[in-house]
């Protein structure tokens, strides 16, 4: 049931990914072992690591989540209700998790306004979305939270917060390829800070790949965050513009989830924001693949939430029959995904994290 799912996912193990069993995926039927997975500064591949098949083994249990589509507006108390109403929506569907957009707690309409309801991820906006995971009981993937930024730099990080069931957070990521596209009129650099690490989260859906929005566009990220650590669901939370909406979101969802035999679950922003201002508007079209790139759920252009299955032995089975992940001639092509560290074989830790420029 969804509430066995909810109690197993919410046990906290505190293990290492360097330390977990060497069947690689927990049994989330049983008691769980609650990984979060960050993966240490990027930097060049070094040597070759062992591929996904001795990582991952046994399939995950079966899940049932829920994704969010949502018109975010620059008032933090509106979109909370919006996001508690579509929660315990979820929570009265049986789900065990539900997917959050970017954005979802707030949308600017001006030049500034993101700056200033920036918080730390302890900060009272982000309480009350602890506390709502705490209420239903649900596993929450928030995937854009306006976090304050580093000390002397006016600008915020894009950060993807992951919630388990007790209201604690597991593990948060902060966004990597910042949106630089003045063609569209968005430039997110000028408010934004790139964060620097990736994430894998365990969670009651099984391993999350945590990524935002423009994220999508590079697949070697997303071959990085399955091949090598081991993810089984891919989240691409989104504001998609809406030129390249149209263009390209559909395909790029399901090219991701075909390549690496992933789920997808991209919940996304959808029509006007705002009435003042900018008056910015998303493309919608919220949408969820399972790994063969079958469509699960897409929500057009209407908010709400959207329920869908996913099941282990259909992501066990996918990558059985067409085992991809040792085809990859890497001595042949060069580089591949296999080369990273993990932050606990020895990358550099947090304290000079500041040092890393991106562009």
């Amino acid at each position: 049931s969804g509430q066995d799912h909810r109690t197993a996912g919410s046990a906290r193990a505190g293990r290492r990914v360097d330390e977990q069993p060497a069947g690689g995926v927990r049994n989330m039927r049983g008691p769980a072992v609650h990984l979060v997975r960050p993966v240490g500064r990027l930097q060049p591949a070094q040597v070759a690591a062992p591929l996904m098949s001795t990582r991952i083994s046994a399939a995950i249990a079966h899940c049932k989540a829920a994704m969010v589509q949502m018109t975010s507006v620059n008032d933090t108390a509106t979109n909370f209700a919006t996001c508690s109403r579509y929660a315990h929506e979820a929570r009265d569907s049986g789900c065990s998790i539900v997917f959050f957009p970017e954005n979802f707690s707030f949308m600017g309409s001006r030049p500034g306004e993101a700056q200033a309801v920036a918080e730390p991820l302890d900060g009272p906006v982000m309480r009350r979305y602890l506390n709502l995971a705490r209420e239903t009981g649900l596993w929450l993937s928030l995937g854009g939270f306006q976090e304050q930024g580093p000390a002397g730099d006016s600008r915020i990080y894009n950060t993807h917060v992951i919630v388990d069931a007790t209201g604690e957070i597991v593990a948060s990521y902060r966004k990597i390829h910042l949106y630089d596209a003045p063609f569209v009129g968005l430039v997110e650099s000028r408010q934004a800070v790139a964060g620097d690490r990736l994430v894998v989260a365990d969670s009651p859906a099984g391993p999350l790949g945590v990524t935002i929005c423009y994220d999508l566009r590079f697949p070697e990220l997303y071959q990085k965050l399955t091949f090598l650590h081991g993810a089984q669901v891919l989240l691409m939370p989104s504001a998609f513009a809406m030129k390249t909406g149209e263009a390209h979101w559909e395909t790029l969802l399901r090219c991701r989830a075909i390549e690496n035999q992933c789920y997808v679950v991209a919940a996304a922003q959808v029509g006007q924001h705002n009435t003042d201002g900018n008056k910015r508007c998303s493309w919608g079209h919220a949408a969820a693949f399972d790994p063969w790139g079958s469509c699960l759920a897409n929500l057009g252009t209407q908010p709400g939430p959207a329920v869908f299955d996913i099941d282990g032995e259909l992501l066990a089975s996918t990558r059985r029959n067409m085992p991809m992940d040792r085809h990859r001639r890497y001595d042949i092509y060069g580089g591949g995904p296999h080369g990273a560290p993990l932050a606990s074989e020895g990358g550099p830790g947090d304290a000079d994290a500041a040092s890393i420029g991106f562009g």
